[in-house]
């Protein structure tokens, strides 16, 4: 009766309703997943129902098992005992793998990331593909597919969740008239910002920053803009196109 309560509160809802059971959850995945996010929902429901089936599994078989064998007066302190230096000794043998199950199942309750996020775990940068108690599946943008152990992550970078922010970093030449350059600079990506396909993506004003750095070859100015997370880098490449055009066609060179 509990395994069949589990599958009804970790299965997903109808178009793609939150389940039951991460309703009490906090969710973190960002709209801009799309039809992403019932397959995240699903896949994280599943692997907690997963462990909650496990745990009402173990639960009832042990303690039946226990109740048979006060029924036929056979006594279980021995059992006990025997079964709590069990325990330890696996305890100690599969250090790893307790460690690896408990990482996860405490990732999965934060909603830490979830299929679809763009992450940097540390020994690897991509884009999940697939979320387990055990271990987390991520393709990187060469499209070698990753499998890192969930204990051996000692901190995530999500650049999925809230928003993200487009860094564009403009060369001129020494000598070019800054305050001049910034005008036109703010003049074209407020243009580009307000059309099309940036327009959807870009979820605040564009700030020209100004001087960034100097180099031996030439002066920096930096352009930023808030985006939909995981849209930064299509922006970023949009505005280059369009800013660097723009500074030229005004007379304004980087070298």
């Amino acid at each position: 009766m509990l395994r069949k309560v589990i599958d009804r509160i970790t299965t997903p809802g109808k178009e793609g309703k939150k389940p039951g059971l991460l309703k009490p959850l906090r969710e973190r995945a960002p709209q801009a997943l799309g039809n992403l996010i019932s397959e995240r929902r699903e896949q994280r429901a599943k692997t907690i129902g997963s462990v909650l089936k496990s745990i009402v599994t173990i639960l009832i078989f042990g303690i039946a098992f226990l109740e048979i064998l006060l029924v036929v007066n056979i006594n279980i302190t021995p059992i006990l005992t025997s079964a709590g230096i069990l325990g330890v000794a696996i305890g100690f043998g599969a250090q790893n793998l307790v460690k690896d199950f408990l990482a996860g199942m405490f990732m999965l309750l934060e909603d830490q990331y979830g299929v679809g996020d763009v992450v940097d775990l540390g020994p690897a940068t991509g884009t999940v593909e697939a979320v387990a108690l055990r271990t987390t599946t991520i393709r990187d943008t060469g499209g070698t597919v990753w499998y890192v152990r969930n204990g051996e992550i000692l901190r995530v970078g999500n650049s999925s969740q809230g928003f993200a922010v487009a860094v564009v970093d403009l060369p001129l030449s020494y000598g070019a008239n800054l305050a001049e350059a910034t005008k036109v600079l703010e003049r074209r990506v407020a243009e580009v910002a307000d059309t099309e396909p940036l327009k959807t993506d870009i979820t605040a004003k564009p700030e020209v920053l100004g001087v960034e750095k100097f180099t031996p070859e030439n002066i920096t100015l930096r352009v930023t803009v808030k985006t939909r997370p995981g849209r930064q880098w299509a922006v970023q490449r949009n505005l280059r196109a369009q800013l660097m055009p723009a500074l030229e066609e005004a007379g304004f060179t980087a070298k």
